[in-house]
């Protein structure tokens, strides 16, 4: 049964010294939520939220999001456009914890309410996802949280592509055109960054066409900068192509397939529905994901004008990839 908004008030004045609330109010919805969550408002006029989560997924997400909260210092923060959580105190409660957090403004975004243009909605999504992939990665190697290179992303991709093909359920003409994304080394050579690596659009707080807060930062780490912005290509096209021209805009030119490996990680999407279905036996996820994989292959197999793969006069081999691997091993 849901904690009411009363209870969780009660939990909140003893996880916080001296908190005197003045209003509570129920927050997010009662139904298919991972967490019971209150906004409080306390009678300095500060706003927070406390969050219990309600099963054992969301309690390690919430312990996630914890320690990637704590790794981002004032100093980090400051270089943020936009507002990140910060932890006020926590209090045990039925063998799990309550988390209090200041409350960040802002209404969440919505794929659908992404609009493009250099001044819209997209443009300051692609801004604000940049910045955070120009932060140190020091922070984050510092609180022990994974730090990848791009090698190691390369071979995530290709464990992926060889699973999913190993259910014998994928188009051939998809397997090839990722085999070839995967054996272009110009493809794979990049600086990794810290990234969110958990973003969607329900992420992203805004106001008035500003970014005012990023939510969810339970996947924290020093990896493909792509993966943060392959959401974004289940936009229309203008939306997409203005988030990416932000992005650019801000972070420079420098990694010039960025847009190409975003998009093989979010044709990979499909894939990992498939191996969820295939893990869990869920005839009906399998179904659904089988259906969407025919229907990317209608979407992708004429599509020379975008391939995962923009070769270049001197065509990459498997042994350039595997030089490539060699090398970022050396590295670490």
């Amino acid at each position: 049964m849901a904690r009411s908004h009363l209870t969780l008030a009660a939990l909140a004045t003893s996880a916080v010294d001296d908190l005197d609330l003045v209003a509570t109010s129920s927050f997010g919805s009662a139904q298919n939520n991972d967490f019971d969550a209150a906004l409080l408002t306390a009678r300095d006029g500060r706003h927070l939220i406390i969050r219990v989560p309600r099963n054992e997924r969301a309690e390690a997400e919430q312990s996630a999001d914890l320690v990637a909260l704590r790794a981002i210092s004032a100093g980090v923060r400051t270089r943020l456009p936009f507002a990140v959580s910060s932890y006020v105190g926590q209090v045990p409660v039925s063998g799990t914890r309550a988390i209090v957090y200041d409350f960040v403004y802002g209404t969440k975004v919505g794929l659908g309410r992404l609009d493009a243009g250099p001044h819209g909605l997209a443009a300051a999504i692609g801004s604000s996802i940049a910045a955070v992939h120009m932060l140190p990665t020091s922070f984050v190697a510092d609180a022990g949280l994974p730090v990848l290179t791009a090698g190691e992303c390369l071979r995530a991709a290709v464990s992926v592509m060889d699973r999913a093909s190993a259910t014998g359920l994928v188009p051939p003409a998809l397997l090839g055109r990722w085999e070839r994304a995967t054996e272009d080394s110009k493809l794979w050579q990049f600086q990794t960054t810290p990234i969110n690596s958990a973003l969607s659009a329900d992420s992203f707080l805004s106001s008035d066409g500003v970014v005012t807060g990023l939510l969810g930062w339970q996947e924290l780490r020093v990896g493909d900068p792509a993966r943060d912005l392959s959401w974004l290509l289940g936009a229309p096209e203008a939306v997409a192509d203005s988030a990416f021209d932000s992005y650019t805009a801000v972070r420079g030119s420098g990694d010039r397939h960025v847009r190409q490996r975003a998009k093989l990680y979010a044709e990979h999407e499909i894939a990992k529905w498939l191996l969820h279905g295939t893990d869990t036996r869920s005839t009906e996820i399998v179904d659904d994901a089988v259906e969407m994989l025919s229907a990317l292959v209608d979407s992708t197999i004429n599509d020379v004008m975008n391939p995962l793969n923009p070769q270049t006069m001197e065509t990459s081999t498997i042994e350039d990839v595997e030089a490539l691997l060699d090398r970022t091993e050396r590295a670490v």
